[in-house]
């Protein structure tokens, strides 16, 4: 069965049993010495480093990025609810998300075994994707915690300028429960390099169906995506569409957004080695220079079809760059990566420019358009990308000790690939359906036609983006 590279925590105690211990006569726990061989410095700096990146994705990059796309009288309305959906994240995170994520369970469900961070201290240890290297938990707590609070964040750009903010931060609580911590447990949980020759059924559903997802294709971008498609069909299209014009009111705003996305998106990719080694700068070039190269393709079909680039356009190439690395950013080579980049923006182009326009959805800032689109380009080219014979990273064997690199069958992964999409797809669709119908007959989720009209920044808030 295919293996990959994933997350899970782990505390000192459980070492014992690790092979690095394993001695003539009864295993004892390692010593502050051992411990200390285990834990690298370089890698923890890189960790809590990748860690603010990430965070720094989410406000101010995401905000900025949003905010600039909306008109003047919603700018407000779209800092305020990137804001507190990262700090309401961050807080369920340490209250049970971390638990029901990465603590073994069952195939889609973690356990609460570590429900408000409980046996969670400076000792205890997180592993890594070698034998024997650990960080410590606290270091893997916080990094995770950032992608727990910029996937829901991602979500609001599809029905931006017409939600209410109460009922939506109650969706984002549901969410975050129902679907977005099973499909981190069934995608990155695992038992770890040391203990999965003792415990190879300790592992998410998607895990050991052999999924490759290095930072998030699944979990975070197609996730993301569908329910804010999702949201966007149920709660209906913004008062004017396709009869008033909708400009964004600041570019500049977007393009300052976009490139702190860009630069925050190394601690994504880079940031999920979880150790500062080759693999990690691996990551990080592949990140860098796919996020290139889609840039420059959605601005030559935009040139093809429109006549003209446009800034708009570029930012949004280069997001639908980083979206489609971000699954394949630690498998590819650098010449693939490329490759990606250049394939992801005229298939998302196609969806945004065509699709919407023919189907008549209101996704007010393309988030099914580029995130779960891209995501699904990304997460079933990663199978492609990630075979040795192009220059890709294979997946690691963790039934042997050490870990080895595995026989690889790009059309078993491809469908392993596409099984995983489309589960992330039901799942998320589905559980999303459901808590917007719940929330929309028992609260509304949507303001009345004076409020919209008026701008959600006032009718919301009672405060202008700008005094003017």
């Amino acid at each position: 069965m295919t293996k990959f590279k994933t997350w899970i925590a782990g505390t000192a105690a459980a070492l014992a049993t690790s092979p690095a211990f394993a001695a003539d006569g009864p295993i004892k726990a390692p010593t502050a010495e051992q411990m200390a061989n285990m834990v690298n410095k370089g890698d923890t700096t890189w960790m809590l480093i990748s860690a603010a990146l990430v965070l720094l994705m989410s406000v101010p990059a995401l905000a900025l990025f949003y905010g600039g796309l909306v008109r003047t009288k919603n700018m407000l309305s779209l800092l305020m609810q990137v804001f507190m959906i990262v700090s309401i994240a961050a807080l369920i995170w340490v209250g049970w998300g971390y638990s029901l994520a990465f603590t073994s369970g069952t195939p889609f469900f973690g356990g609460l075994s570590k429900m408000f961070l409980q046996g969670v201290d400076a000792t205890t240890l997180a592993a890594t994707f070698s034998n024997n290297v650990y960080i410590p938990e606290y270091a893997f707590v916080v990094f995770q915690m950032t992608f727990a609070c910029i996937t829901p964040a991602l979500i609001v750009g599809a029905f931006a300028e017409r939600v209410k903010f109460t009922p939506l931060m109650l969706f984002v609580v549901a969410w975050l429960t129902i679907v977005y911590f099973p499909i981190a447990h069934m995608v990155w949980y695992w038992a770890g390099p040391d203990f999965l020759p003792d415990a190879p059924t300790d592992a998410g559903f998607l895990w050991g169906m052999g999924a490759l997802d290095f930072a998030g294709g699944t979990v975070v971008h197609i996730n993301a995506g569908i329910a804010g498609l999702v949201g966007c069909l149920m709660i209906g299209k913004r008062i004017g569409y396709g009869k008033e014009a909708t400009p964004p009111h600041s570019l500049t705003m977007t393009m300052i957004g976009a490139s702190l996305l860009w630069v925050g998106w190394f601690g994504f990719n880079a940031g999920s080695n979880l150790e500062a080694n080759g693999l990690a700068a691996l990551a990080f070039i592949n990140t860098f220079v796919a996020t290139a190269a889609a840039a420059v393709s959605w601005v030559v079909v935009e040139q093809v079809h429109h006549g003209r680039p446009s800034l708009l356009g570029a930012v949004t190439g280069a997001v639908a760059g980083l979206v489609a690395i971000t699954p394949a950013s630690g498998f590819a080579a650098p010449m693939t990566s490329i490759a990606l980049g250049l394939i992801v923006s005229p298939v998302c182009y196609f969806f945004v420019a065509v699709v919407k326009n023919k189907l008549k959805y209101d996704d007010t800032l393309d988030v099914f358009g580029v995130h779960c689109v891209g995501g699904i380009v990304g997460a079933i080219g990663t199978a492609i990308v990630a075979d040795p014979s192009l220059g890709g990273q294979g997946f690691l064997d963790y039934t042997v000790f050490p870990a080895a690199v595995g026989t690889y069958d790009m059309g078993a992964q491809l469908l392993t690939q596409v099984k995983a999409v489309v589960l992330t797809l039901l799942w998320s669709g589905v559980g999303s359906a459901v808590l917007f119908f719940i929330l929309d007959k028992t609260m509304g989720l949507r303001p009345d036609a004076d409020a919209e009209r008026e701008g959600l920044d006032l009718s919301s808030h009672g405060e202008r983006a700008y005094n003017y």
